[in-house]
């Protein structure tokens, strides 16, 4: 299925994306991902699809305790230079999530606020089929989105940052039904306009498309301690589903 291009077609393709957000450090993917495999008890055997995996930090480092792992992701950028890190039990494609897997896959990761891209909620209940449809017997689907409660509480509207000489200045606001941020970005003497723009969305609505996609719901954390959700100070969303 052919898709318009959208915000993050372009700003997922550059390298001043990757630059941003150099913060999302490996031992942080580390423990995440080690706390996960302990909860969903998987196996060496068992094959997990991370999605959308970026430059693939967590699939590196699931390949690395020994699962069969796939990465996809819709950046032909990221993918290209994931794959230099392919082996027999790693590999990466290009996909966008809103098309059909035609793979099963014992476990599906979605990592790091990577769901809500799209303009019109219709899609999520879509995308959370696909995932289903991705799914072997008894096997589970991982969201791990923000706390809309918390970011709605602590948003700074406005910033400044230089990273390796490059400006960045990053303005945000949340309207009914999206977080927006506004992003220039100054390098040298050439100025760049990036957006991100996600769905504001909260357990409620997360609850009612997995109903819709025939998933159900069996856990939810608030951290990557894998600590109980509490609407009010959990940082994330994760929510496990089968």
């Amino acid at each position: 299925m052919k898709h318009k291009t959208e915000w993050f077609h372009d700003w997922f393709n550059t390298t001043y994306y990757h630059l941003l957000y150099d913060y999302r450090n490996e031992e942080e993917a580390e423990y995440f991902m080690s706390n996960l495999l302990k909860f969903l008890n998987l196996t060496a055997s068992d094959t997990i699809l991370d999605l959308p995996c970026g430059r693939g930090r967590h699939s590196l480092f699931l390949n690395a305790l020994g699962h069969r792992v796939v990465g996809a992701d819709i950046s032909e950028n990221s993918i290209a230079h994931a794959r230099h890190f392919e082996n027999q039990s790693l590999r990466f494609m290009i996909h966008d999530m809103r098309d059909p897997l035609k793979e099963r896959y014992n476990a599906i990761f979605n990592l790091f606020t990577s769901f809500g891209y799209f303009e019109n909620e219709e899609t999520n209940a879509r995308v959370l089929k696909n995932f289903r449809q991705g799914l072997q017997k008894n096997g589970h689907v991982v969201i791990d989105f923000f706390n809309l409660a918390k970011v709605r509480a602590e948003l700074i509207p406005s910033q400044e940052l230089i990273k390796q000489g490059v400006e960045y200045k990053i303005k945000k606001r949340i309207t009914d039904q999206f977080i927006i941020k506004d992003i220039e970005v100054t390098d040298g003497d050439n100025k760049y306009s990036f957006q991100e723009k996600v769905q504001a969305l909260n357990l409620e609505k997360f609850e009612r498309y997995s109903k819709e996609a025939g998933l159900e719901i069996v856990k939810i954390f608030g951290d990557y301690s894998l600590n109980d959700f509490d609407q009010h100070i959990s940082d994330r969303l994760i929510l496990v589903m089968q």
